[in-house]
Formats: structure tokens, sequence, C-alpha cells
């Protein structure tokens, strides 16, 4: 089964969200997630053995992953200047602070990536995952860091 480029970006970035959310709450390394997520949740068949459960574009999704590390310091200072008078980044729910993350890491350094993509993909994200405030929340913090990362 062939997946359109577009769409195994999308689950590249979902899975990296799960990644780093993963990593947050349970300590355990880039690395290990990223093996992790190769052996056991790309492209493998389903129960039924017929329909992949996802295909993803597994080098974009580990350079997210390893990049939000690797960059992390300057990644959530770029989130944080954009958080309101008092708020910090750690008082963020830990999906929302994943998925600030890995937007912002996108939009500082994966110039190759489009602003617009990138912010689009991540409020969607954010649609799947609150029902609340936090997709316009999203939107607007990764437009900020858009306009300083890419003047």
């Amino acid at each position: 089964m062939t997946i359109a480029p577009k769409q195994a970006r999308s689950v590249a970035r979902l899975a990296a969200v799960q990644a780093l959310y993963q990593m947050e709450v349970s300590s355990v390394g880039a690395e290990a997630v990223i093996r992790e997520f190769a052996e056991h949740r790309f492209d493998r068949d389903a129960e039924d053995g017929e329909t992949p459960l996802a295909s993803a574009d597994e080098a974009f999704f580990a350079d997210l992953v390893r990049g939000v590390v690797e960059h992390q310091k300057a990644v959530d200072a770029a989130v944080a200047r954009k958080l309101a008078t008092g708020w910090r980044l750690d008082r963020l729910d830990a999906t929302a602070r994943a998925i600030l993350r890995a937007g912002a890491y996108e939009l500082i350094h994966r110039a190759d990536v489009p602003t617009e993509v990138v912010i689009d993909e991540y409020v969607e994200l954010a649609k799947s995952f609150f029902e609340g405030p936090e997709p316009g929340f999203v939107n607007g913090a990764l437009d900020a860091v858009a306009q300083d990362a890419r003047r």
C-alpha cells in the first residue's frame, strides 16, 4: 500500500507528538522511543492482517523527535516567549507541550516545510486531542514563533 508523502508526514507528526509525550511522562530516551515506534507502531498489519495501521515518513519522525530533544532549550525558549505573562511552559498540559515543541522545532529548523503547513498540521493535531481553546492557543503560539523564526 502506498501512501501520499503529505499523509506520511502527518502520521509522522502525530507519532512525534505521541513519542515526545511518552518521553516526558516515562523518562525514556529519544533513541529508545524512535526504535519502539519503528519496530512496533509504523506500517504494521492490523489484527485482521489486512490493513496497515499507519504509514509514516519514519525519517521525518526521527528528525522531529531527535531535533526537539537536541534543541529543546531553544525550542522551549521560543515557545515560552510567546506565552502570556505569568505563564510557564511547564504549566501547560503535557500533550499541548509536545505539540508546541514539535511545531516550534519544525518552524525553527525545517525551513523546507512551509509555515502554513506546519501551523495547520499542529492545529489539526491539537483538535484531535482537545475540544476546548487549546487549538486556538496552539495556532496563536506557533504563528508567533513563526514570525520570529521565519522573518
